[in-house]
């Protein structure tokens, strides 16, 4: 028996297929993974993100502190509730984690990370957090629900009061509020009052999500998860499992911990080159100076297939371009597109047609830049 975040039993209650993802009983889907990934791309469905690292930084020096620790420049952060995506890196610039951290107070940080990596996260966040005197305070009594799709704020909406959900709705992307949860759960239809001036952030809103669609991903305690969940049902989201996600995040061209990104590679070889801020150059983050040697002649880039032949896509799968050989990092077969794709790591310059060695058969396919669909679109050529 693994790990169960406090939606467990809503998940049994849905007949969800669970299996283990990372020592936790996760849902993989509840009847149709492909229902469930196209009621993403169309209407809205929501998944339990529980699983994953919530965690609260605090102190005078916390900005400091992850301005050192990032990649990305959390300066950039300059009204509360603002958010943003990075990496923590090694000196040599592997990829220890991606993150997203959000600017609550000048004093106080939460940080999202992967459940995988939660124990090596913690240990090194506690270690670099120590020369600072930041409290690194892991938040289990969390629960985390992900609600995407096109009509995925609209349904978010009717948790909150009126006013609660014009400003939920009006938040832009890496943006969140924070609200203080009602104590009412006799319902399915609970409402969350606007308390704009209350920092307990027992619920925090975020227009964030992993899947190449709008939506929110929404914090409460634990003990309300369920209540949010049920609510959230009555007002027309359906459930998505762990198999429609990984199709979503793959066609949205999103880099996945333990496939796309790991210790072994550096950023700009991992598809997220983006959130390395090199500006300002005396900003001496970890990693900084191994990425300065790297970028100035890059080896490897992370690159979009398309598979013109019949059958399947998976990491590992070895690739051929005019450049030299790469490997495949994520596959799948793409509910959207109807054809296999995958995002590979590839010599720097590959372009063109490429070959993927499939059990011992070579298979045409194409290198393109992902992301393969966002919002609904196909982005690349079919």
């Amino acid at each position: 028996m693994g790990l169960k975040t406090s939606l467990y039993d809503s998940h049994l209650r849905e007949a969800a297929k669970i299996v283990d993802f990372g020592g936790w009983d996760m849902p993989l889907h509840y009847g149709s993974q492909i229902d469930e990934h196209h009621a993403v791309r169309g209407d809205a469905a929501m998944f339990d993100v529980s699983h994953m690292a919530q965690i609260d930084l605090r102190g005078e020096r916390t900005a400091p502190f992850l301005r050192r620790l990032l990649a990305n420049d959390v300066a950039k952060l300059r009204e509360p509730g603002k958010g943003l995506y990075s990496c923590m890196l090694r000196d040599d610039g592997g990829v220890v984690d991606d993150l997203i951290v959000y600017a609550m107070t000048p004093t106080w940080f939460r940080m999202v990370a992967n459940a995988g990596t939660r124990a090596k996260d913690l240990a090194w966040l506690r270690a670099a957090a120590a020369p600072f005197e930041v409290d690194v305070i892991e938040r289990p009594d969390l629960a985390m629900i992900a609600v995407q799709g096109p009509k995925a704020r609209a349904k978010a909406a009717t948790l909150f009061t009126p006013d609660a959900a014009a400003r939920v709705c009006a938040l832009g992307a890496f943006a969140s509020a924070a609200f203080a949860l009602a104590p009412v759960f006799a319902t399915a239809e609970f409402r969350l009052p606007d308390a704009a001036a209350s920092a307990s952030g027992d619920c925090l809103v975020a227009r964030t999500g992993y899947t190449g669609e709008d939506g929110f991903e929404i914090s409460v305690p634990g003990f309300a998860g369920p209540a949010v969940w049920a609510a959230l049902r009555g007002a027309g989201v359906l459930p998505a499992g762990l198999g429609a996600r990984d199709t979503l995040r793959l066609e949205a061209g999103l880099s996945l911990y333990g496939n796309d990104l790991d210790e072994e590679h550096d950023p700009l070889a991992s598809g997220v080159a983006w959130t390395v801020a090199f500006e300002p150059s005396d900003r001496d983050f970890i990693g900084r100076r191994s990425l300065e040697a790297l970028r100035a002649a890059p080896s490897l880039r992370l690159r979009g297939l398309v598979l013109e032949d019949r059958g399947v896509l998976r990491s590992h799968q070895p690739v051929e371009t005019a450049s030299g050989p790469g490997a495949i990092t994520s596959g799948t077969f793409s509910p959207t597109m109807n054809r296999a794709i995958a995002l590979a790591r590839l010599p720097a310059g590959s372009d063109g047609a490429a070959q993927v060695e499939i059990r011992g058969r070579k298979l045409a396919a194409r290198i393109v830049d992902p992301p393969f669909v966002r919002h609904g679109k196909i982005l690349v050529p079919m």
